[in-house]
């Protein structure tokens, strides 16, 4: 798929400076997108939306459809009239770091309370938003609303959950629907709420001529409603349901025992045999809830690093074909087109760029990756052809303030050989590379338009502590930096396009 000439900003939701501790779909986010528009930014990328699983990241969720409720604006369901405005008064207003903790101690409630509300008004018009809503997204809401009740109940592992409900057996799922009815319908309200926000946002955005750039994660969580709904789409023992084999990558320059990420891995064979339905409906969803969408570890869908469950690390694994051509003829067959992207870095061998190539699928390219030896001067603006898209660093770098200033003296010359003494920072110096590479989308973190260093990195890849917690200060976006912005997408014509509303219809499958 051929994509247009634009340019834009990485921030995922919960580092904006909402109410209530962490960043959300209320009036900061809309704020963001005026800042975008100022800026004349045709792209606002986002991290998976799912809910968190594992930690906080993302890319570990329940359900790879649900919507995360942490992101649920408290203000626009005040606005609603679902809460009392007085309710939000505890709501902490400090935007410092996230504090996940005191988010569910603090905001959760609320939602709970705004979903109570919901239920017991029968608003006839909000209920019938409500009720379309739960009807035709029922294929993944009613496994999740399920999975997130008895996850509470019961805890994570839900291969040790009784097991008439690991197995889900008819009858006792029947009763649980009927016992728990009202724990359920709030999941669903809750569901309602985060995707009608979402849908709002979508639409500003629209108003704005701006695109959401979303992120689909190759993987998906042994700890989520899709395992355990789908078992026989996943390689699982049949004794104790558990991973047979998972996913990670072998060992390389950087890790002597490679990365063991655990997911468990596809039963690609039955995929193939309900015609990849599953993989259908999630890539759907996806370009129904954004415009483009990045494929994380794409070279998983040529091949994939499968290591025993039982193996600690990731060192005895072996590559697997994955199911490459035939997958994306389906996905294009089913959808009519690919408006995907890959993440395509590291060690990417001749069938991996072929099956991107195939395609149409346009590639990543990463400043930051583009000054040492001569093999990583692929990723220099000059040399990245115009189906890529290209980053100054994603959410899994330091910020190029940060990466600057840990730069040995080698490197460092290289890039002031290109970007020359930068009075406002090596960090636009590198925005500038990237707007005026031949790349269509040029899309950099929000820490790099603000210079901030590593106190304001959002993830170390490897590493379990201390990730997805920045956010950014309300008085932090300036007209005078979106003027700046605004120039430099004119100078190198990547002006936003035009776009219309979205329809409801988008966000049902």
């Amino acid at each position: 798929m051929t994509f247009p000439r634009l340019t834009g900003i990485l921030l995922h939701p919960i580092s904006l400076p909402s109410v209530g501790g962490i960043g959300d779909l209320g009036p900061a986010a809309y704020e963001f997108i005026d800042f975008l528009a100022h800026g004349k930014q045709g792209l606002w990328q986002v991290l998976p939306l799912n809910p968190p699983a594992n930690g906080n990241s993302p890319y570990s969720s329940t359900s790879a459809f649900a919507g995360n409720p942490q992101l649920i604006s408290v203000e626009r369901l005040a606005k609603a009239g679902w809460l009392d405005s007085t309710a939000l008064s505890g709501l902490t207003r400090d935007v410092g770091p996230i504090d996940y903790e005191r988010v569910n101690q603090e905001k959760l409630p609320l939602l709970h309370l705004a979903a109570v509300n919901f239920l017991n008004r029968h608003s006839s018009d909000a209920r019938q938003h409500f009720d379309a809503f739960c009807i035709e997204n029922e294929w993944w809401l009613e496994d999740f609303v399920v999975f997130d009740l008895l996850r509470e109940r019961h805890g994570g592992d839900w291969s040790k959950w009784p097991a008439q409900f690991a197995r889900r057996d008819p009858a006792a799922l029947h009763e649980l629907r009927q016992d728990a009815s009202p724990e359920l319908s709030m999941r669903r309200v809750l569901q309602f709420f985060f995707w009608e926000q979402w849908h709002a946002i979508r639409n500003y955005c629209a108003q704005k001529s701006i695109k959401v750039v979303g992120d689909i994660a190759i993987f998906v969580d042994y700890d989520s409603a899709d395992v355990w709904a789908h078992r026989d789409l996943f390689r699982l023992r049949e004794d104790d349901l558990q991973p047979e084999v998972v996913s990670g990558v072998p060992p390389d320059y950087f890790s002597a025992t490679g990365q063991r990420w655990g997911n468990p891995l596809y039963n690609w064979e039955k995929l193939r045999s309900t015609g990849y339905r599953w993989w259908v409906q999630r890539l759907r969803w996806a370009t129904q809830t954004c415009d483009f969408i990045r494929l994380d570890h794409f070279r998983g869908f040529a091949q994939f690093w499968e290591i025993p469950a039982s193996e600690p690390n990731a060192i005895h694994g072996r590559w697997v074909d994955g199911p490459g051509d035939e997958l994306f003829n389906k996905i294009k067959e089913e959808l009519g087109g690919l408006p995907f992207f890959a993440e395509d870095l590291g060690f990417i061998t001749p069938d991996v760029v072929a099956l991107r190539d195939r395609h149409d699928i346009p590639g990543m390219a990463v400043l930051q990756f583009a000054f040492g030896d001569v093999g990583a001067h692929a990723y220099l603006p000059h040399r990245v052809p115009q189906n890529r898209v290209i980053y100054s660093g994603t959410h899994d770098n330091d910020t190029s303030l940060g990466w600057w200033r840990a730069l040995g003296e080698t490197e460092r010359r290289a890039v002031q050989a290109l970007i020359g003494e930068c009075g406002d920072g090596p960090n636009w110096g590198l925005i500038r590379l990237a707007q005026s590479s031949p790349a269509a989308f040029s899309i950099v973190p929000l820490q790099d338009v603000l210079g901030l260093g590593s106190e304001a990195r959002l993830n170390t890849p490897s590493t379990h502590v201390g990730n997805y917690y920045w956010r950014c200060q309300p008085e932090a976006l300036k007209p005078a930096l979106a003027q700046k912005l605004a120039a430099l997408a004119e100078v190198t014509d990547r002006l936003p396009q035009a776009a219309g509303t979205i329809s409801a219809e988008h966000f049902h499958a």
